[in-house]
């Protein structure tokens, strides 16, 4: 898929086709899951730089102030992000994690539930914020993520994921918010 502005595929950058170093597992991490495993990606040199350059070269003039990072493969992507946008990192983890006042979330996985957290003092009030994380599946985790920058009253620029699995609807649990993915399965 082409997009305005950009003169490659989404799953393309500096001809490295990211696809490839993405593999399925099945039965992870229980039975029924197809799990898209980026850690071959992440340890292609080329390939780690091409998909953060996805990234970075999308939200390059968005304003961004700060990127906020899902664990734990949003740190991953994220991290990197916000260094070359020039932006603040911020975590969102499971609980205990963080020290300090903290905002928690609860949210349904397609296999689950979880809990994840945020610091109560993480983001400024009206600050421009970039989510991101490594896919998007049912949206639970995002969804809850953008329920906690809600609290602190921060300004959504953006999501943004490498991989969406389009058949799980995700993007259904985030109504009015702005999603770039760059592969679909």
């Amino acid at each position: 898929m082409r997009v305005a502005g950009f003169p490659f595929e989404w799953g393309e950058r500096r001809g490295v086709q990211l696809e490839p170093l993405i593999r399925a597992i099945p039965d992870f991490p229980i039975p029924g899951i197809l799990f898209r495993d980026i850690t071959p990606l992440l340890g292609d040199a080329a390939g780690f730089r091409a998909m953060v350059d996805l990234f970075v070269e999308k939200y390059r003039d968005a304003g961004i102030e700060y990127v906020v990072g899902i664990e734990a493969r949003g740190y991953m992507l994220g991290a990197p992000v916000a260094y070359a946008l020039g932006a603040g990192f911020v975590p969102v983890r499971k609980p205990g994690k963080l020290p300090g006042e903290k905002f928690t979330e609860e949210y349904e996985l397609e296999y689950g539930t979880n809990t994840i957290e945020i610091h109560a003092d993480a983001v400024t009030r009206g600050k421009r914020v970039l989510v991101i994380d490594d896919l998007l599946a049912t949206g639970g985790t995002m969804a809850a993520t953008l329920r906690l920058l809600a609290r602190l009253e921060a300004k959504i620029a953006g999501v943004a994921v490498l991989i969406e699995l389009a058949g799980l609807n995700g993007r259904d649990a985030l109504p009015g918010v702005d999603i770039t993915s760059f592969i679909s399965y």
